[in-house]
């Protein structure tokens, strides 16, 4: 695994325009980076990341299944009581999975190391299944490449074919985000378009617009029922809002469905860890009352149960402690996990995103910061595979 150097496409940011790709700056900071790219060898592509996404899928799933028949443990995870139905029967109904991102630490010396899972909303999709796709052709045709680079990305290929699996007859799917999250909304627009591909009729439904008929159904702001949803809005938040009692009677198709809060959850870390103490995969994790956590010494990782974008995420080295993008988020509870810190590519620290259709993976994006905790301003490189 290497970081070369190398010079942006000319008109590479008209193009990402054109196509829609409007939030590659953020806040002023440049998100899309060119200006570098990560190279792989097609085993540590495979054998490095493809194998250990796919095995700690499956380890997810069985944890699932364990958790969904326990009230100790949901209520470990924080989901709420009266919510605690809509994962177990979201489960037992085998209701579908579209998508979901590992994280990792991965330097091409040793084992993957998981970080989190995003299971339920995870973004940078865009990014992953085409923008660098394109910049990996226009590359190859400007000679750039050698025409026999490839790239760990069946993205939007896995997508279209999982979307026509859920939905064979085609039909009519919302999708929902926040309307003013310029990100989240054009994420959402991607998933719509391929969605479209797949034979779908798409509708848009701002967030804070769904309501409810006297039914009990979920409906838009055109007063249509919502029979399927994508939302880019996470469970543990929808469980907390005043319609939440409501989900379980409303009929609805939720895409990430309900058993994901078991996932998208860093609890799951220490419960992971309980389970296959010593996998290569996995960092040493525990909740933080548990009496173990002090195994970890004066070096670990303070996380928050949930959290988005490295929000309150404290590291902890030698006893001395980062400062802390503080956010509010941490008042259901914390993790700690062994420090493992990244590895510096020219000052730069990536954290690999591992992406999964439905249980199979299907490439792979990458963040990279001067920080060792990626947030949100954190700049996406592209990447190939050569050998």
């Amino acid at each position: 695994m290497k970081r070369i150097k190398t010079d942006e496409r000319p008109g590479w940011d008209e193009k990402a325009q054109a196509l829609g790709f409007t939030w590659r700056h953020l806040d002023g900071a440049r998100y899309w980076d060119e200006r570098a790219y990560y190279e792989f060898t097609l085993a540590e592509v495979e054998d490095g990341l493809e194998e250990p996404a796919r095995e700690l899928h499956a380890l997810c799933l069985d944890l699932v299944a364990e958790v969904v028949k326990s009230e100790a443990l949901m209520e470990r995870l924080a989901i709420p009581a009266a919510s605690r139905d809509d994962v177990a029967e979201s489960w037992a109904a085998k209701a579908p999975s579209l998508y979901g991102r590992f994280d990792f630490a991965y330097d091409g010396q040793g084992p993957a190391k998981l970080y989190e899972y995003n299971a339920d909303t995870p973004t940078s999709i865009y990014e992953t299944g085409t923008f660098q796709w394109i910049w990996l052709e226009d590359m190859i045709e400007a000679g750039r490449l050698p025409a026999t680079t490839d790239q760990f990305n069946s993205l939007h290929e896995k997508l279209e074919q999982r979307f026509r699996a859920l939905f064979p007859a085609g039909g009519f799917v919302h999708f929902a985000s926040d309307p003013d999250s310029v990100e989240d909304r054009q994420t959402v627009k991607y998933l719509e378009d391929i969605a479209g591909q797949a034979g779908i009729e798409p509708k848009f439904v701002p967030v804070n617009q769904i309501g409810l008929d006297a039914d009990g159904r979920f409906i838009d702001q055109d007063n249509y029922l919502i029979g399927a949803l994508f939302k880019l809005y996470p469970w543990e938040d929808m469980f907390r809002e005043d319609y939440a009692a409501k989900i379980k009677g409303s009929k609805t198709q939720f895409l990430e469905p309900a058993w994901k809060a078991v996932l998208s959850n860093k609890g799951m870390l220490p419960l992971l860890w309980d389970r296959h103490a010593g996998h290569p995969n996995l960092l040493p994790a525990f909740f933080e009352d548990d009496p173990r956590a002090a195994d970890l010494g004066n070096s670990y990782v303070r996380k928050p149960l949930f959290s988005r974008e490295g929000a309150n995420i404290e590291l902890v080295a030698a006893g001395r402690r980062a400062k802390v993008l503080d956010q509010g988020y941490g008042e259901e509870g914390h993790i700690r996990q062994r420090l493992h810190t990244l590895t510096a590519f020219d000052g730069n620290y990536p954290v690999i995103g591992a992406w999964m259709v439905d249980a199979e993976p299907a490439g792979i994006g990458i963040r990279e910061d001067r920080s060792r905790v990626t947030r949100n301003l954190s700049r996406f490189v592209p990447h190939v595979i050569v050998g």
